[in-house]
């Protein structure tokens, strides 16, 4: 008898909370793995779901009521071992989202755990996670991602931590502040930060239909 493949999409919600990169889990409602902690998924909607990209969004905003500024389509997960349902196909997707405006929809929604200490995830979870976080670090390396993980305001100083606690790495600030002015990719608000020391300039991310890479690695700056 031929059996009906299984068609889903999960994804991969990152933020930095307490220096660390970490990832959205939730709790299972049904079974399999009922009440074990896993990424946001769901089924396909072939009939309401324009695309992949439309799945990834509705559910991502179904299961915990955000909608991220950054998605990108990660990688097609199939096999008939990864769910015990039976023959299964994940796409999957990673998302980024600053933590104030994460948190500001209640923790009650869904858990955070850091990324480089995952427990024993269902289905292939913790392998689609460690392909998120190896995404997102090498493409920090060239280009403005990390800009997806600050609020919509942010120092230049915001900036370079958030380089710096994605690729783990300390980054030389004069080299990383002039090559952040030619890129040209932040418009500079009339805000300003304040506090024990002098005002620092608050910037915002410049609207673009497309990323904006860097000529070279930010490890070479």
């Amino acid at each position: 008898m031929e059996q009906n493949i299984i068609l889903t999409v999960d994804v991969v919600l990152l933020t930095l909370k307490d220096n660390a990169l970490q990832v959205v889990l939730q709790k299972r409602t049904w079974d399999p793995y009922k009440g074990f902690p896993a990424l946001p998924g769901g089924y396909v909607h072939t009939e309401e779901d324009l695309d992949s990209l439309a799945a990834a969004k509705r559910v991502l905003k179904d299961k915990t009521a955000l909608v991220s500024p950054y998605l990108e389509q990660l990688y097609t997960f199939a096999s008939a071992t990864r769910d015990p349902r039976g023959w299964s196909v994940s796409i999957s997707y990673y998302a980024l989202l600053d933590i104030e405006t994460l948190m500001s929809q209640g923790s009650d929604r869904f858990l955070l755990h850091p990324v480089d200490d995952l427990p024993q995830l269902p289905f292939d979870h913790n392998r689609i996670i460690d392909s998120a976080v190896q995404r997102l670090r090498n493409k920090s390396t060239y280009s403005a991602v990390p800009c997806y993980l600050l609020p919509e305001l942010f120092t230049l100083s915001d900036l370079q931590q958030t380089y710096e606690k994605v690729l783990g790495c300390k980054l030389d600030k004069s080299a990383f502040r002039r090559k952040i002015g030619e890129l040209d990719f932040l418009d500079a608000t009339s805000k300003a930060r304040t506090g024990v020391h002098r005002p620092a300039q608050l910037y915002r991310i410049r609207p673009a239909k497309n990323l904006v890479l860097f000529d070279r690695t930010i490890s070479k700056i």
